[in-house]
């Protein structure tokens, strides 16, 4: 209900000064509730116009209560003064009061519109409300809003935040004029459901299509080619950045950093980390990080005291990489004296912070402190208990120190895991059967572990068979008893167990490994002959191989688990997906180029050993990137110290 409609109204000028003072700002909260008592004494409290600048003023100020209370006492509400407080509420982060607040609204009668509804898919998506998303879906086709850009672009975005990524390729498919905001919604759904490559694709036909990429597009497709660890395109990206005159915006620099960390170029990272105009203190963890995990602790800790002279105050991530660069080099007072500089309450309510200081204790041998840490700690996830569990057996009194507790499932899982690794296969099988709770996979599987370690295929069948009833889906229990058998010669079970998972259709994870040359990403499998240069690089793997025999190095061939003679494992041993893409990196690149390979599982053992060496023959570094972390090849040593 509008009042004002005549100027000569007798309350006309008076309102139109309210309204002046409204439009012009206000800067104090007591001065939007003396202009409203005065909207209460001229009878204009009803007015919609003035109410919705009120209302605006009061979300503006933040009082959601104030505005949800002046909105109540509305009789007649209209359209807008519906859409400024849903819009109101989903910015001040009140997303279960913007849902409420529309299903009053559809309860009044009221039909929303195009300005309506992006904000209530907003809070939907917030609130992952995938069902109230669908019925506003339907609604907006039937009200003839399916082209309007911002409301698709919302609704998208509603359906990759809560993964039906197959809805929002849909929906993005059918937006006629899509905007930086509708890309970036699509990159962001491809790198949630893991097509990074998908998600580089379309950063490239947004720009194809003339539009200008924001901060918040760049910060994705970096992350993208960081997962990848494509630094072509993420070297090309860099360029963009530099051209558009965006690397002075201090989030995209950092990511485009943290790409480059990410891909093993710390050169080109610290270059990018010194022409920063602006660093906040997530550039220099990711600095120090970089350093710390791409096994240059020294270089790490340089840093770290360079951060110290800026007087910046580390936070959880810089001292993350600064205890793992410690533990690294052994420097337990450095760590204890960089330790110092945080509240020691978050060490203990953190578990990524506690996890960090109880390793670098226990690997700079003080694990008495290390179990201090641990004792205290509020919260322990699986990787706390696991970095305790390693500290104490190195030890030698893990059983004593962790029974001191009471048992939880996780001093279980963590016992049986040391026992079986220990070869006391039978303790660990009866610690399980007396745990006062159910055993769950994890238990389980740590046993199923030591079966495998020590070639114990009886107790390994009784495992599995646990281990299928709680998760029959796994391709790894299947695959952990065929590799068993295969070690202990028997060959028909083997084949038994691998036909099972072909009858089930139980698919298990290809190993897979990715070189970029010249702008091109190239994809090898095990045994991979479909490269067009398969002949040159074979070739170059044989030459290798005769090398490396004149060297001393003999093929572990308990990595190949078949039912074929030693000299056909070595045979499929030197085929493997990262030696291929290694000896195309060889062959396909200039001398003094690193080589970068990104591998989807860990790196084998035979691989690590056999890389070492072939960077002392060739002199060439080369970097793989695993599941676990950054493997750094210099003159036949590894970064990781052959602990991974």
């Amino acid at each position: 209900m509008t009042i004002l409609t005549s100027p000569t109204s007798p309350v006309f000028s008076k309102a139109l000064e309210i309204k002046n003072y409204l439009s012009n700002g206000l800067n104090f909260f007591n001065q939007l509730k003396h202009i409203h008592a005065r909207l209460l004494r001229l009878h204009l409290d009803q007015d919609n116009y003035l109410l919705n600048l009120i209302l605006c003023c009061a979300l503006d100020f933040g009082s959601t209560n104030y505005s949800k209370l002046v909105f109540s006492q509305v009789k007649e509400p209209n359209i807008f003064l519906w859409n400024t407080m849903i819009r109101g509420l989903v910015s001040k982060d009140c997303f279960d009061d913007a849902i409420h607040l529309y299903g009053s609204m559809r309860g009044g009668g009221f039909l929303p519109n195009n300005f309506t509804i992006p904000f209530v898919l907003k809070a939907c998506a917030r609130k992952l409300d995938v069902r109230l998303g669908l019925k506003i879906h339907s609604l907006l086709v039937k009200a003839g809003y399916d082209h309007d850009v911002f409301v698709k672009t919302s609704l998208l975005s509603l359906y990759v935040k809560c993964d039906n990524f197959d809805d929002a390729l849909k929906v993005f498919d059918d937006i006629p004029d899509k905007n930086v905001v509708s890309w970036t919604a699509i990159i962001t759904g491809y790198i949630s459901s893991g097509h990074f490559r998908e998600a580089i694709g379309a950063f490239k036909k947004l720009l194809e299509m003339g539009l200008k990429p924001d901060s918040f597009s760049l910060v994705k497709v970096l992350a993208a080619c960081a997962r990848l660890g494509d630094c072509t395109s993420g070297e090309w990206i860099d360029r963009y950045i530099s051209d558009s005159g965006m690397g002075r915006n201090v989030f995209v620099a950092t990511s485009l950093l943290d790409m480059y960390v990410k891909c093993g170029n710390l050169e080109r990272a610290n270059l990018i980390f010194s022409a920063m105009p602006e660093k906040d203190i997530v550039s220099w963890s990711t600095m120090i990080q970089g350093y710390a995990f791409n096994g240059l602790p020294q270089q790490a800790l340089d840093l770290f005291f360079q951060m110290q002279s800026e007087n910046l105050k580390p936070d959880c991530y810089t001292m993350v990489g600064v205890l793992s660069a410690c533990a690294t080099l052994g420097a337990l007072d450095l760590g204890i004296w960089a330790s110092s500089l945080m509240d020691r309450n978050e060490f203990l309510s953190n578990p990524v912070l506690g996890t960090a200081l109880i390793d670098m204790y226990s690997k700079c041998g003080s694990v008495t402190q290390a179990w201090e840490i641990f004792t205290a700690m509020k919260r322990k996830d699986r990787v706390v208990w696991n970095a305790m569990m390693v500290g104490l057996s190195m030890n030698g009194h893990a059983k004593a120190r962790v029974f001191s507790l009471t048992p939880s499932i996780e001093h279980y899982g963590c016992m049986v895991d040391l026992l079986g690794r220990a070869g006391l296969l039978n303790e660990a099988h009866q610690l399980i059967n007396n745990m006062p709770m159910k055993p769950n996979a994890v238990v389980w599987g740590a046993l199923l572990g030591g079966c495998k370690l020590h070639k114990d295929t009886h107790l390994a069948e009784q495992v599995l068979k646990k281990l299928i009833e709680l998760e029959p889906w796994n391709s790894g229990n299947y695959v952990q008893l065929s590799n068993i058998y295969s070690g202990n010669h028997r060959w028909e079970e083997a084949e038994k167990i691998r036909s099972t998972m072909k009858e089930q259709q139980i698919q298990k994870i290809r190993a897979c490994s990715w070189i970029e040359i010249d702008g091109i990403v190239h994809e090898f499998l095990v045994g991979d002959k479909s490269h067009w240069l398969s002949e040159k690089i074979y070739a170059k793997l044989d030459e290798l191989g005769r090398e490396l025999k004149a060297v001393g190095h003999v093929p572990t061939t308990e990595f190949v688990l078949f039912d074929i003679e030693e000299e056909e494992k070595e045979h499929f041993l030197g085929y493997h997906s990262e030696k291929l893409a290694v000896a195309f990196g060889l062959i396909a690149s200039p001398p003094n180029h690193v080589i970068r390979v990104v591998k989807n599982l860990r790196v084998c053992g035979d691989c690590h050993d056999a890389i070492k060496l072939i960077s002392k023959i060739t002199k060439r570094e080369i970097i793989i990137r695993d599941t676990n972390r950054f493997h750094t090849f210099i003159d036949g040593s590894c970064s990781c110290r052959d602990y991974w």
